[in-house]
């Protein structure tokens, strides 16, 4: 078993609620959308910068291949 496995086989549903209820307690209703958008924009930002970097290597690749 790999270490992926075996973390993901010890988190369950309860843990997904407790670890919600504990943000929900540390930050607040108002505070938690927030959070999500600026989560969801840096994950946004993380995959373009992902995507123009394979960008970048595929047409490296090409231009090694036309030479």
């Amino acid at each position: 078993m790999n270490a992926l496995s075996i973390f993901l086989g010890i988190v369950g549903v309860p843990q997904v609620v407790l670890v919600v209820v504990i943000l929900l307690l540390l930050f607040g209703g108002k505070k938690i959308p927030e959070l999500m958008k600026g989560l969801g924009s840096g994950i946004k930002e993380f995959k373009n910068a992902a995507k123009e970097e394979e960008n970048k290597d595929s047409k490296k690749d090409d231009s090694t291949t036309k030479e």
